[in-house]
């Protein structure tokens, strides 16, 4: 039996989460092959016997959609039927899952033997796996795990494989389909290839969108995919795609299915693998090409230790009861169910709106370990005493362990999922976390540092980028608490910034905050107030401020928690800030969005260089593509189309206005969207 581990929540008005359960404990003790040829009969919706890949393909090519389309592209191509149909059954080739038994129990035996070697612990929550096992009996069953990285979905089939459920078929990227042998392998354990765009490709959208929603509505397998679209390089939630999710809703939105079960799942990696690789790949270092050889070059992390891992099975999702009075399906009866046609507003807005809760039940169900506690410190530390210089910030071990201590009090009152062993001495949980990242901070003599003292340099601008990945790797781990404090800290900020303390004026400066940062984080469309009505309440629960009818009043115990508030959101504020700035004095009638990011990182580098900026998470080419599209938003810059390529024309009044106003300097007007 698996060993129990233990989360406490001191508030009772949080909710309840389910215990989790480490599941390599069990394998430890046991044979590795005994494992992968153990007795395996996941039960299926509805007691379907398993579909053959080929009986699958089948159904999709001749499908009433598919064969429309093929007629219509011979239409508008000239092209005989019968090769278009051929086009559309290579397509398939391509693309089509072979999931084969034989090698989910390769997959198995070797997983186990790697996720021994890597990971203390695999823990899970079973209640949830007990409500996923009934939901694959009833519905049609999707999948929705948070991505950070490449172990993913492999970890995803070797929970749902160990536990007995059926194997998901799952959405990859076409880069994985080019790894000689390893493609071939994960195509066989259940992996379906798509292109990362399709342009205008009517043809292949009609086929891929079918054999998704073939396998949705006959319950064949789970089907599973990434909200997101690609990893998170920084581990912040991306803005959520909705292409794939508009397919699985499409057979219950079309009354082909009586009901869609959706099941977020939130992947916690107390030490992420790819940890440097996404720092450089920030900075704009190109991402090695997947392949077999790379894989096999990476067997070096196997003498790594990296930590644990939590898998979060959170609660069934019914499209159904989603859908209740958002969308009016009779809209679907109008026409043929096999002629495609685009999703109207309403049910994109439905859509938009599940994929935004979606990600936010992903947040909300993601483990948070002490060292995202103590990265936030130490980047604030590093900040406050030392900026972007190569100086190391030196805090004591005893004061680290202090504040990290009331900072672990502040995150479970503010609803944190926190594993923080209570059993242990705080000083002891501090130093093991520390101990397991030695790679970013140093310890010696009961002082703490983050590690910026590289070496090798051979110019100040390869030292500052030296430093700037490992500033950017304990960012990604900061980065995963700030669900936890996004809302407080946006209202910290809005109070610091405003030119009064009238609630309104502040409730305005939270407005804007919310929506300059609306690319940066997932912040629910229409949900402003709500937002600040939450922020609101846990500012007042921890006794940071009193939230009068007309006044906001800052209380003096509450200095402590609002200068950490405003310290999370600082660098995003001074990297949106230097990125107006360099539109204002930089930007031409040359600059394209394709030159934008590199031109930027020139500029950013030469300000930290001369000592006007203090955080090298300025850098960040996540940040610079959030501000930009915020800008474009925003109606700051505008995209003009030229022969070439696509101009980036600047609003430089405007621009000029949005930095001051994110610096505090002038009061935001009135928000005319939303009132108190």
């Amino acid at each position: 039996m698996a060993s129990k581990v233990a989360y406490s929540h001191r508030d009772p008005m949080l909710t309840k989460r389910d215990d989790l359960d480490d599941i390599l404990e069990e394998r430890r003790k046991s044979s590795d092959l005994r494992y992968a040829v153990k007795c395996y009969t996941p039960v299926l919706y509805k007691g379907l016997v398993p579909c053959k890949a080929d009986a699958l393909k089948s159904a999709t090519v001749h499908s009433a959609h598919v064969q429309y389309v093929i007629h219509q592209v011979s239409k508008e191509t000239g092209k005989p039927a019968e090769d278009v149909q051929a086009e559309a059954s290579a397509i398939l080739e391509e693309m089509a899952h072979r999931l084969q038994l034989s090698t989910i129990r390769f997959f198995a035996y070797s997983l186990n033997k790697v996720f021994k070697r890597l990971y203390r612990s695999i823990c899970v929550n079973e209640e949830g796996i007990q409500r996923l096992q009934q939901a694959i009996q009833e519905h049609p069953v999707v999948l929705l795990p948070s991505h950070r990285s490449y172990m993913d979905f492999l970890l995803m089939s070797y929970i749902m494989y160990t536990y007995d459920l059926a194997l998901p078929v799952i959405a990859a990227g076409m880069d994985f389909m080019g790894m000689k042998f390893i493609g071939e392998m994960l195509r066989m354990s259940g992996a379906f290839f798509i292109r990362r765009s399709f342009g205008g490709d009517q043809l292949y959208w009609a086929v891929f969108s079918e054999y998704v929603k073939t396998i949705v509505k006959n319950g064949f397998a789970p089907v599973e995919f990434f909200l997101e679209g690609t990893r998170s390089r920084t581990a912040k939630s991306l803005t959520p795609k909705l292409g794939l999710l508009n397919i699985v809703m499409e057979p219950f939105l079309k009354g082909e299915v009586f009901d869609v079960c959706l099941i977020p799942v939130s992947i916690s990696y107390e030490r992420i693998l790819e940890e440097a690789l996404y720092a450089r790949e920030l900075l704009g270092v190109p991402k090695p090409k997947e392949s077999t050889s790379g894989l096999f070059k990476a067997r070096k992390i196997l003498r790594e230790d990296y930590g644990s891992i939590h898998v979060y099975f959170g609660q069934p999702v019914s499209v159904r009861s989603l859908a209740y009075g958002r969308v009016d399906r009779c809209q679907f009866n109008l026409t043929p169910r096999h002629i495609p046609a685009r999703p109207s507003e309403e049910t994109q807005r439905f859509v938009n709106h599940a994929a935004y809760s979606l990600v936010r039940t992903q947040e909300q169900n993601a483990v948070l370990k002490p060292w995202v506690l103590l990265a936030s410190l130490l980047l604030q530390n590093q900040a406050a005493t030392a900026g972007a210089t190569g100086q190391e910030a030196v805090m004591a071990l005893e004061q680290l362990t202090g504040k990290a201590v009331w900072l672990c009090d502040l995150s479970r009152q503010y609803g944190a999922f926190l594993h923080w062993p209570d059993h242990l001495p705080p000083l002891e949980v501090v130093s093991s976390s520390l101990s397991l990242h030695g790679g970013l901070v140093r310890v010696s003599e009961g002082k703490v540092h983050l590690a910026l003292e590289q070496g090798g340099a051979t110019s100040p601008e390869e030292d500052l980028l030296n430093r700037a990945v490992l500033v950017l790797s304990c960012a990604s781990y900061r980065n995963q608490a700030l669900h936890v404090f996004l809302r407080p800290a946006l209202l910290a900020s809005a109070i610091h910034a405003a030119s009064s303390r009238e609630k309104q004026v502040v409730f305005n400066t939270f407005h804007f905050l919310r929506n300059v940062f609306s690319n940066e984080f997932i912040l629910c469309p229409r949900a402003t107030v709500q937002d600040f009505e939450e922020a609101c309440y846990l500012l007042e629960k921890t006794g940071v401020l009193q939230v009068a009818q007309q006044e906001v009043i800052v209380m003096e115990r509450g200095q402590k928690t609002l200068h950490f508030l405003t310290g999370m959101l600082e660098p995003f504020l001074q990297g949106y800030q230097v990125i107006c700035r360099f539109l204002c004095e930089e930007a031409t009638e040359a600059l394209t969005q394709k030159s934008f990011i590199p031109a930027v990182r020139k500029f950013i580098i030469t300000h930290l260089l001369a000592g006007r900026l203090r955080y090298l998470e300025a850098l960040s080419s996540d940040l610079h593509k959030n501000a930009l599209a915020a800008l474009l938003r925003l109606g700051a810059v505008r995209k003009v189309n030229s022969p070439q390529q696509d101009s980036l024309s600047v609003n430089k009044v405007m621009v000029n206005s949005l930095e001051d106003t994110l610096g505090g300097k002038l009061p935001t007007q009135k928000a005319a969207t939303a009132r108190l």
